[in-house]
C-alpha cells in the first residue's frame, strides 16, 4: 500500500468487531493518488482490550514505520477514539498534521453505558463520562497542534446520540448517511472523506 508521492502518509484505525477490510473501498480510492497508507490491525478482543493499550500498539506501529515523520490520522468508530489517545497521551500530536474522527464516540456513547468494566474494559472506555473521555477533555493543549476534523451520521444507532460524535475541537459534519458502517461504505460519505484527506 506505499505510494511514491509526496504527500504525508496516512493512518487508518478500524473500530470495534471490524479489521482494515473495513477500509477497502477508502484504500481503492487513495491508491489513485498514491498515498502511502499503514492500516493496522488492532485486535481488542470484542472490546475487552482498554484502549489506552491499543493505542500504544499503534504509537509502535507507527513509530516503527515512520519514526518522527509527519502523518495524518483517520480513526473510524472506537479507532477515532484510540487514535485521540495517541494524540493526547502518546505524543502523538507532535507528528501528526491531520485527524479526522468518523463516527467516534468522542463524548461517549449511551450503548456502552451499562456494559461492566471488569469484563469489556475497551467498551467501557467509550460510556459517557468515563475516565478514560473525562482525561482526555480535561486537557485539549495536545488537540490544539492538530487539525482536527469530525465526521458523524444523525441517525447513528451505534453511537448515540451520533450528532456528540465529534471532537471538542476542529470542524464537525453531519454526512447524509442513514447508518453508522455507510460512514465508511456510502459513495457520498467516501467522497466527503477524500476532499477532506486530499486538502493541503
Amino acid at each position: 500500500m506505499d505510494g511514491v508521492n509526496d504527500s504525508r502518509p496516512l493512518v487508518l484505525v478500524h473500530g470495534l468487531w471490524d479489521t482494515p477490510h473495513l477500509f477497502r473501498r477508502l484504500i481503492h480510492r487513495l491508491q489513485q493518488h498514491q498515498i502511502s497508507l499503514l492500516v493496522p490491525h488492532l485486535p481488542h478482543r470484542l472490546g475487552a482490550v482498554p484502549l489506552a493499550d491499543l493505542a500504544r500498539q499503534l504509537d509502535q506501529r507507527i513509530s516503527a514505520r515512520w519514526g518522527d515523520q509527519e502523518i495524518d490520522l483517520l480513526g473510524f468508530s472506537m479507532g477515532g477514539v484510540i487514535g485521540r489517545v495517541w494524540l493526547q497521551d502518546f505524543g502523538g500530536s507532535r507528528r501528526c498534521r491531520r485527524f479526522i474522527s468518523v463516527g467516534s464516540p468522542q463524548q461517549g456513547t449511551v450503548t456502552a453505558q451499562w456494559i461492566p468494566r471488569w469484563l469489556f474494559a475497551g467498551l467501557a472506555d467509550m460510556k459517557r463520562g468515563s475516565p478514560l473521555l473525562n482525561h482526555l477533555n480535561a486537557d485539549l493543549t495536545a488537540l490544539e497542534r492538530v487539525e482536527c476534523a469530525s465526521f458523524f451520521c444523525r441517525w447513528d444507532l451505534m453511537v448515540v446520540p451520533g450528532w456528540q460524535a465529534v471532537l471538542p475541537m476542529g470542524t464537525q459534519q453531519a454526512v447524509p448517511v442513514l447508518t453508522h458502517q455507510q460512514l465508511m461504505a456510502h459513495p457520498l460519505s467516501l467522497e466527503i472523506l477524500m476532499q477532506t484527506i486530499l486538502k493541503d
